[in-house]
């Protein structure tokens, strides 16, 4: 089983050391890795993966029953053997988007479920933009103003942003009634990695996220979506800090 390295609050590192488990015909297996694989509406991190006389794109990352593969394009060398040594470089500025964004989703979510008691029913980040699906909601122009100002209004008070695990029953106790799907999260899960906002939201979650809402920048809401009844979809871009 690889050992995700990232967990529960390392999702700064970009570079490492791991060495190989498995490879196969386009992907290679490590026993531990800060690649963030595809999941909870998040894309795979991209990056390099280099090893003596060889190197080689990490072009995807997924988890593969327990393990995470890492789908690779050879650019030097041949694909190294079980037991190579290899160095990984993760794209840090496609990284640093994605948790901003990831980051940002929260904020959204939180104020969306306060303002309008809507739920977040899904939601995709993607690095230079994001949606986010609610349930029960129907806006208007007036409150997608709102829900950026409120938005903005959080991220100007630059809170901490710490990532932990807890244990299961800890975090069903402390997670308000829709603010996360924890029905689809199975109970082997425990402890479960949680997001919180210091003062602010509190959600189980297994993405890569900033250390400080400062880091994220300015939201700006462009769009909106009537998804089916009582369903809409919000979505969003980034500006950078300042």
């Amino acid at each position: 089983m690889t050992d995700l390295r990232y967990l529960p609050d390392a999702d700064g590192v970009t570079a490492f050391t791991a060495t190989i488990t498995e490879t196969s015909e386009d992907g290679v297996f490590l026993d531990g890795t800060y690649f963030y694989p595809e999941g909870g509406g998040q894309p795979a991190d991209r990056g390099v993966l280099e090893w003596d006389g060889g190197r080689a794109d990490v072009v995807d990352v997924r988890k593969d029953h327990g393990d995470v593969r890492h789908d690779v394009e050879l650019r030097a060398g041949e694909l190294p053997t079980e037991g190579t040594t290899v160095e990984g470089r993760i794209d840090e500025e496609r990284r640093r988007k994605l948790s901003r964004m990831h980051t940002a989703q929260h904020v959204v979510s939180r104020v969306v479920l306060d303002e309008y008691g809507a739920g977040t029913a899904g939601n995709q980040v993607y690095p230079d933009r994001s949606r986010i699906d609610f349930e029960p909601a129907s806006f208007d122009d007036a409150d997608l103003a709102r829900i950026e100002r409120r938005s903005n209004e959080a991220i100007e008070r630059d809170l901490p942003v710490t990532k932990e695990n807890r244990p299961r029953p800890a975090v069903e106790d402390a997670v308000d009634e829709g603010r996360a799907l924890l029905d689809l999260i199975p109970d082997s899960v425990d402890p479960l990695r949680v997001v919180e906002i210091e003062a602010f939201d509190l959600c189980p979650c297994g993405g890569t996220h900033v250390s400080r809402l400062g880091e994220i920048g300015r939201i700006r809401v462009t769009d909106h979506v009537s998804k089916g009844e009582d369903v809409e979809r919000i979505e969003f871009e980034l500006e950078d800090p300042t």
